[in-house]
């Protein structure tokens, strides 16, 4: 099987903002991207992520004020990560048993990529079909 770091997104193409950024100035990144997450940064350091899914049940279903609420206030950390050499399956795995979409994905511990769904849904269609 496929090892994780094939379909990796790495380290240094994340897009990240700072922790003490407003949820509205992340959303207009992530919509500006094309993107469904951004990283959470404290003085360079990956300190979470903050997806799509975070701002509806965080921000939007509580009434909170987008403009007034900081990213790291509503981010989820610590980042679930898997093993590069892990395989696909065992990343979608993991997904599905913790209810997640993205993974941080480690080297010795290290952070040093992120895959989503959304690259194991580009593994799955680009499959040979019998």
């Amino acid at each position: 099987m496929v090892p994780v770091k094939s379909f990796m997104v790495p380290v240094e193409k994340f897009v990240t903002v700072d922790r003490d950024m407003d949820v509205r100035k992340a959303a207009q990144v992530m919509r500006d991207r094309n993107i469904g997450s951004v990283f959470v940064s404290r003085g360079g350091e990956v300190i979470g992520i903050l997806t799509d899914t975070d701002m509806v049940r965080r921000v939007v279903a509580v009434g909170a004020d987008a403009t007034t609420t900081s990213v790291e206030l509503i981010m989820s950390s610590p980042i679930l990560t898997i093993e590069e050499n892990k395989t696909l399956l065992d990343a979608n795995d993991m997904m599905a048993a913790h209810h997640l979409r993205h993974l941080g994905v480690t080297r010795n511990g290290k952070l040093v990529g992120m895959i989503s769904v959304r690259d194991l849904v580009v593994f799955l269609t680009n499959l040979p079909r019998k």
